[in-house]
């Protein structure tokens, strides 16, 4: 999820071409309203949008015990980001701009390391 149009376009794109089924989210509140039934194999999620930030998804999904491995990503070059990224209990942080290579390693990763396929789970 990503507060800006352009980039949610863009994801979204990559991942379909990628073969995954993908849902965008223009806010943490709507993304977590989702959540009832399926919640995602990976959620890509950006640090820092209006309303609820991405930490605060992350807290969320956390409180409410949904194993939801997330990915976050941001425009910020605040250095002390990946340790506060780590300690929230995300698996990985991409610094926009980062390639798709990138983000697809960093998706397969955090599938990976939740015990889940890719693919159909």
């Amino acid at each position: 999820m990503d507060d800006e149009l352009p980039v949610r376009v863009m994801l979204g794109r990559l991942l379909r071409l990628a073969d995954y089924r993908v849902r965008e989210y223009a806010s943490g509140k709507e993304f977590l309203s989702s959540l009832s039934g399926h919640p995602p194999l990976c959620a890509i999620v950006d640090l820092y949008m209006p309303g609820l930030s991405g930490f605060e998804v992350q807290s969320r999904l956390s409180a409410a015990n949904l194993k939801v491995p997330v990915v976050f990503i941001t425009g910020s070059d605040d250095a002390t980001l990946e340790r506060t990224v780590r300690t929230a209990g995300a698996r990985n942080l991409l610094r926009k701009p980062f390639s798709s290579d990138e983000l697809l390693e960093a998706i397969h990763g955090a599938i990976g390391s939740a015990g889940r396929t890719w693919m159909g789970d």
